[in-house]
């Protein structure tokens, strides 16, 4: 008889209770079967299907043109490969912005037909609405404050938010309004160490960082940077745990000249 282990999977609950217990949450990004099944064995609490999937899987330069389609598609996959990991999935740009109606029948659209478990949203006080239905409607949501990649033109630059003591401000002021909207966690990217840890501290829900400090509650890493996937992209913040644009370079050449020197398939190789 076979006995078949339960894997407990993990909720918004479990990430709150982590934050609680000073317990560091790990978290990556995954935009297909594959590595979504590689990233849930290896004890990440989160997979984030990106919207960076626009960047890293389609090769745009920016987040903006990935669809609401699109990004079920990849959620689909995900979900499908994921035993463990909560699953959120990022609400594209042009999906909630300005209309709460349209945030809550895309963030619907997601959950139905992805299978996933929260939606991730960019902004502040400005998507408080979009956010009150959502979370109303029972489906959980993660906020983003800082550098916010769907807002990449009206920056006009990828550097360090929040320096400036207004922009510092807004953001606190943001991050209570998020809690208070209901957020069950707080995604903050590239802002001053310093200014995340008080965040983090002030707030009751986890504050998961990239390029942020090692003291918020729990850290997010795109997967094709961690594992070295994107060749020449090594910001500050990113530690690269694989090279594995060379070794896959390495075997694709090496598979060339088996190819062409005729060692490939070998006696062993065949039928």
């Amino acid at each position: 008889m076979s006995v078949n282990k339960e894997i407990k999977r993990i909720t918004t609950n479990i990430i709150q209770t982590m934050k609680q217990k000073g317990e560091k949450i790990a978290m990556l990004t995954a935009y297909d079967y594959s590595i979504a099944s590689i990233v849930d064995a290896g004890g990440v609490e989160i997979i984030l299907v990106g919207d960076s999937a626009s960047n890293v899987m389609a090769g745009h330069e920016t987040t903006l043109p990935i669809t609401l389609d699109q990004m079920i598609y990849h959620a689909s996959s995900v979900v499908r490969g994921v035993k463990r990991a909560l699953v959120v999935v990022d609400l594209p740009f042009g999906s909630y912005q300005g209309n709460s109606k349209k945030a809550l029948s895309s963030a619907i659209r997601i959950m139905k037909e992805s299978g996933a478990h929260a939606v991730k949203l960019e902004g502040g006080v400005e998507i408080r609405q979009s956010i009150e239905r959502i979370v109303t409607s029972g489906i959980p949501v993660m906020g983003h404050l800082g550098l916010t990649p769907q807002s990449i033109y009206k920056f006009g630059t990828y550097s360090v938010r929040a320096k400036e003591k207004e922009e510092a401000k807004k953001l606190k002021e943001d991050a209570r309004i998020l809690q208070e909207t209901g957020c069950f966690s707080l995604v903050l990217e590239k802002i001053p160490a310093q200014l995340a840890t008080e965040v983090s501290q002030d707030l009751k829900i986890p504050v998961i960082g990239i390029g942020a400090g090692p003291h918020c509650d729990g850290q997010v890493l795109v997967i094709n940077d961690l594992i070295g996937l994107t060749n020449g992209f090594k910001p500050r913040f990113l530690r690269q745990y694989l090279n594995l644009y060379e070794q896959i370079n390495g075997a694709v050449a090496s598979y060339v000249s088996d190819v062409k020197q005729h060692n490939f398939p070998n006696e062993n190789e065949q039928y």
